[in-house]
This record gives C-alpha cells, structure tokens and sequence, in this order.
C-alpha cells in the first residue's frame, strides 16, 4: 500500500493548496515508454545469453540473475498502459482486471527483485566466508527450491495490490476513472487508516528494509574475510570471485539508490497524514508532486542492470557479441559450438524492483502512479 495524491482526510485538501507540476504530463510519461524499451531489450538479451550457455558451464549466481531479469521484464512489459494511463490526464480506460495485474506485477517485480538481491548477496556470503558449507547449500536442488519460495513470497506478499486495486470515479472528478486502491470491502471509514498503515508498513519492512539489513549483513562479513584471508592472495580465481562481488555490490547499490527516495517519500507523506509529524502544507504539496517522479526513479532501475553488468564485466560483453553474432548470422555447426561454449565461459550477475498499494488520498489528482495506493 503506496500513498497517493488523494488523501483521505478532507481537512488536508481544505488547509493546503496543491499546484500540480505540469513537467509531469509530459517527462512520466516519456520515462515509462524509455524504461520499456530499454527494459524490454536489455533484460531480454540476459536471459537469452544465460540460456544460450551450456548447462554444465552455469552458476548458481546465474538462477537469480535469470530471475531478476524475468522479474524486470515482467514489470517494464507494463509500461506502455501506465504511460497511456499519466498522457490522458490520469484517466484509466483499460478495464478492472488490467488495472489489478498490472499493478500487481509492479509489486511483484519489487519483490522478487529485491529477494534476488539478497540471495545473490547470500550465494557470495557461502562462496567466501562459508565455503565448506558451500557445496551442498549452492546445489541445484537447493537452489530452485530457493527459487520457488523466492517468487511464492513476492508472489503472495504483492497480493495486496490484485484484491483491493479497482477502477472508479473519485469524488469530485466525474469525467475520469482513476485506478486506486479500495478497501471499502474490508474496512470502514474509520479503520481505513489502519489497513493503509499496515500495509504501507509491512511493503517497507519486507520489500527494503528487512532485505538490505540481510544483504549489509552478508557484505560486512565478506569483506572482514577477504580483508583477513585473502589479502595476499592473486590467483586467477580470488580475482574472479573479487570480479562478481563488485558487481554484485554494485547492482544493489544502484537498487537502493534507486527506491530508497520512494520508500523515505512515502514515508514521511503517510506520517504527516496519519498526524505523527506536523502537517506543513508546502512539504505536504512538495511531496505529493515528487513522489510520481521518485516511482519513475524505481522504475528506471528495471532497465539499468543489463548496462551494469556491460559496464563492469567485460566477459559479459563477449557473451553477448557471441549470441548477436550467431542469431544474426544463423550459424550452425562449429560456429555454433564455438560461440555457446564462448559465451558459457563468463560470469554473470544481474537484479531487479513494485511495492505495497494503498488507497488514492486528496491532492493533485494527475499525478497518480502505479505504485501509489
């Protein structure tokens, strides 16, 4: 449950004067179309490099850098209607049920993408610090049961947003039918506080907080081992190891650089709501209008890591040459086998991103995110 620009107490929009920022119709809208189309292809052409390699040559690392792309492409898939939904003024045309799987998957993506992270971030911990443990915890069997309870949590914690999503007119504004949060089958005008706070709570603690705490926990402890073991060593094997830890260090790092502004936004905006901080109409209005623009901030994270992973691993971008270079060119034979064993011989690392919904609060209606209540 996400806040949004309706509140729903009314002496909020009595006391403050909101002015919408009108860059909004323009840039939302051009950052959802660029993140689809990066997303699109850039989390495509992961998935196609991890399964063009050969099974015997994959990584644990690689199931959940399979996952965190599926969960970003996924997610980005969802774009085009939400940019269609902020060009017609917040107007959702697309039905109910669009409205509850797409907002969903928003949800779903920020979970699974997140708990990807941690699981990359844990994988290294067993790899470095605990590597005697390391060959039965890092097993295939152990790792798509990893797997399955991965998406069944991000699955059944993103909930939320198919039940309670719904398509209606909000009071005041008859001629649009906005995509909101409704808790009216589960709650009265009066508990309606309550269920915004706990799910609003529970999608900050489990879809940030709780994770990052795990994932700073891991890296203390790599970084105490290799500091104290593997100082002095060079080997080929240290240096890859180092290899994927910088990326993977620095993939989550771009996660929480990119959703921690949405998660401190909403926060502050619920607690001025909800009276645990003093309400100040220009921060009031200052962060309703930012929000819209801290979900597109998350949102980019879902086309970044391919580039990330470009970026920092060169055998990456040997992998993919390979794969471009044998589907554009269809070779067949030796060629073939030359170019899977080639691109099966580099690692691999990438991650993902929606969060809990909650109801539409008053304020600048125009400026309603998928990620908002």
């Amino acid at each position: 449950m996400e806040f949004s620009n309706e509140t729903d107490n009314l002496s909020v929009t009595e006391e403050c004067d909101y002015a919408e920022w009108s860059s909004s119709k323009i840039l939302i809208p051009s950052i959802y179309l660029l993140v689809f189309f990066l997303g699109t292809t850039g989390n495509g052409l992961v998935l196609w490099t991890i399964f063009w390699r050969s099974q015997e040559k994959r990584r644990s690392a690689d199931t959940f850098i399979a996952n965190l792309a599926v969960a970003d492409l996924t997610f980005v898939v969802t774009l085009p209607l939400w940019a269609t939904y902020a060009i017609l003024e917040y107007h959702w045309s697309f039905g109910s049920f669009a409205c509850k799987l797409s907002s969903y998957l928003v949800f779903v993506n920020m979970y699974a993408s997140v708990f990807c992270l941690t699981g990359l971030s844990f994988d290294r911990y067993l790899a470095i610090v605990r590597p005697i443990a390391n060959a039965k915890l890092r097993s295939k069997v152990s790792g798509l049961l990893v797997t399955m309870i991965l998406w069944a949590l991000a699955v059944l914690l993103a909930l939320p947003a198919m039940i309670f999503r719904s398509v209606g007119m909000l009071s005041g504004d008859h001629d649009k039918m906005t995509c909101f949060m409704d808790f009216s089958s589960v709650a009265t005008s009066e508990t309606e506080a309550a269920w915004e706070a706990g799910l609003g709570l529970s999608s900050t603690l489990m879809g940030f907080v709780v994770p990052f705490a795990i994932m700073l926990t891991c890296y203390f402890f790599i970084a105490r081992t290799i500091a104290g073991h593997f100082r002095k060593e060079h080997s080929e094997g240290l240096r890859k190891r180092k290899r994927l830890l910088t990326i993977i260090i620095v993939l989550v790092a771009t996660f929480a650089l990119c959703w921690l502004p949405f998660h401190l936004v909403k926060t502050i905006y619920m607690l001025m709501d909800w009276e645990v901080m003093p309400l100040s109409c220009d921060v009031h209005a200052f962060l309703s209008n930012l929000h819209p623009y801290c979900s597109c901030l998350a949102y980019v994270n879902s086309c970044l890591n391919p580039f990330l992973y470009a970026f920092f691993d060169p055998r990456f971008r040997q992998a993919c040459a390979a794969v471009l270079r044998c589907t554009s060119g269809h070779l067949a034979g030796t060629a073939g086998d030359k170019s899977a064993s080639y691109s099966s011989g580099h690692s691999q690392n990438h991650p993902g991103k929606g969060l809990e919904p909650q109801r539409e609060k008053s304020g600048p209606k125009t400026q309603e995110t998928l990620l908002r209540g």
